[in-house]
């Protein structure tokens, strides 16, 4: 075979090693698998076997992917987040986007919004499904509006007045930072959800 990496035995190994490091930022991701292709790729060069015994050996002497990924994430000082039921995680995530809606409710509806978001964000907060980095970006999206909503209806109401139109404009803009971090945050438990499951 041209390229030891391209062997269905190495690909399976870099495939599980991604999964496993989800965690990670893509770059560092991306630095690792690298120099693991290029370990594998000078182990059997200098074995000068390319057979699926030697490919074996090379990958034994590498570690399994749970191994590699587990040192990688200690490394970075992340810890191996582990996987909520799809239940608690649909929970979470609708206290979060919950929140606008709430917003509209006459009279209480600040009050239950602010409610909403900060239990999402405490949801988040103690799960064990996300990283630290991700909880702490999910926590600034989370309670972004209580700032961002007010400073987005003084800008719609200094252009055009505060009409119930101006309202649900400013509601909207101060709560698409919400909607971001749910959007992550469903898709980072996804991918660990997706790992879980291939282990």
């Amino acid at each position: 075979m041209n390229n030891a990496t391209e062997h269905p035995l190495v690909r399976a190994h870099l495939d599980a090693v991604e999964r496993y490091t989800a965690p990670l930022t893509a770059e560092r991701r991306r630095e690792l698998l690298a120099d693991l292709r290029e370990h594998v790729e000078i182990a059997l060069a200098e074995s000068d076997a390319t057979d699926e015994e030697a490919v074996r050996q090379v990958l034994e002497q590498l570690g399994s992917p749970r191994r590699i990924a587990d040192a990688a994430l200690a490394e970075e000082g992340c810890a191996r987040p582990e996987p909520e039921t799809g239940r608690r995680t649909t929970t979470t995530l609708l206290l979060a986007v919950l929140a606008m809606p709430l917003l509209l409710v006459p009279a209480v509806g600040p009050g239950l919004a602010l409610v909403s978001a900060l239990v999402a964000t405490v949801r988040v907060a103690k799960s064990p499904q996300w990283t630290g980095r991700e909880k702490k970006q999910a926590a600034l999206l989370l309670l972004s509006p209580i700032l961002l909503t007010p400073l987005a209806a003084v800008v719609v109401a200094s252009s055009a007045g505060l009409t119930p139109a101006g309202v649900l404009v400013a509601c909207a803009i101060g709560f698409c930072p919400t909607l971001v971090a749910a959007f992550r945050l469903a898709r980072s438990a996804s991918r660990l959800r997706s790992a879980a499951l291939a282990a």
